[in-house]
């Protein structure tokens, strides 16, 4: 007997993926638990009806999106969760924004990890590209079947080539291919991280004094991009304290930027609401350590620099 595999949610909206795998003797395995994008945030009971929670399974999670991981709260507690390191390490960095943190024990993976078992399967993640950094495809085996979940997936960020070689050479023999399709079909205009990159360092040369940019501070490619127009045009990149948590939790073993010497392009903006904000976390050693570091300035000081 094969095992079976069954889209709890994902195949009508976008968001709110729920995907599970069942071998004939029992084991599960859960694709993602994500909250949908249209749930309002203090809604409950939000797991699909269909995933039975009685019996016990083990659950990955593709990557930081909160469609993807959101319910992890309303898992049952005895149920393994995996995700890959730095996944793992945004999704609790998330959770303490809103105002809690995650007491759950969770297994990782990281971007080298070899193909490993989780009872009778064997699960090996592969680094793809996607605005969420540390996001993965998965190929699930065993009972006879190789399942090829994509999780989210672009081509136009500065991981592309890891889709594009995928593409070019998959995995081989694969019995089910399980695809995230939010843009099938659109024609919607597109552009990649490397030419933003050249429209903001333009954009830079053309602005006399500041330049505001809105981006979500976990987008680490856009965090680079606008990082490294700045080092080109002769500009700081100015990051708040989220942006700087973001940054530090999980740039080891990376090429990434981090507010300190070795990076005197990039600065942290300390805000009444963003020290709040920390305080209230119980982090304010972390807000005491920006606002005295070299690196550390206030609005007052921007007010008066150049900056992206």
């Amino acid at each position: 007997m094969t095992a079976s595999l069954t889209v709890h949610r994902g195949t009508q909206a976008i968001g709110g993926s729920c995907i599970e795998i069942s071998a004939p003797n029992g084991e599960r395995l859960i694709l993602d638990a994500g909250r949908p994008l249209d749930a309002p945030h203090d809604a409950a009971g939000l797991l699909p009806a269909t995933l039975d929670l009685s019996h016990p399974a083990t659950v990955l999670f593709s990557h930081a999106h909160m469609d993807h991981w959101g319910l992890i709260d309303e898992l049952p507690a005895d149920w393994s969760i995996w995700a890959g390191e730095k996944t793992a390490e945004l999704m609790r960095l998330t959770a303490e924004l809103f105002g809690g943190g995650l007491t759950r024990t969770i297994e990782t993976w990281h971007s080298r990890s070899a193909p490993f078992g989780i009872g009778s399967f064997v699960v090996t993640p592969y680094l793809t590209d996607h605005s969420a950094p540390d996001a993965y495809m998965l190929l699930i085996e065993g009972h006879g079947q190789r399942i090829l979940y994509t999780g989210d997936f672009r081509t136009h960020g500065r991981k592309g080539r890891l889709v594009e070689e995928t593409i070019a050479s998959p995995p081989p023999e694969v019995d089910v291919l399980v695809m995230e399709g939010t843009n099938l079909g659109s024609d919607k205009p597109c552009i990649s991280e490397a030419d933003l990159e050249e429209e903001f360092v333009a954009l830079a040369h053309q602005t006399a004094r500041h330049v505001f940019v809105y981006w979500s501070a976990q987008n680490i490619d856009r965090t680079v991009t606008l990082f490294r127009a700045a080092r080109r045009t002769g500009r700081k990149l100015v990051v708040d304290l989220y942006g700087a948590d973001v940054l530090r939790r999980i740039a080891d073993g990376t090429r990434l930027p981090v507010p300190g010497p070795d990076f005197p392009e990039l600065k942290v903006l300390i805000t009444p609401g963003g020290k709040g904000l920390y305080n209230r976390q119980g982090r304010s050693a972390f807000v005491t350590e920006m606002a005295r570091s070299s690196f550390g300035t206030s609005r007052r000081r921007v007010v008066s620099r150049r900056v992206v």
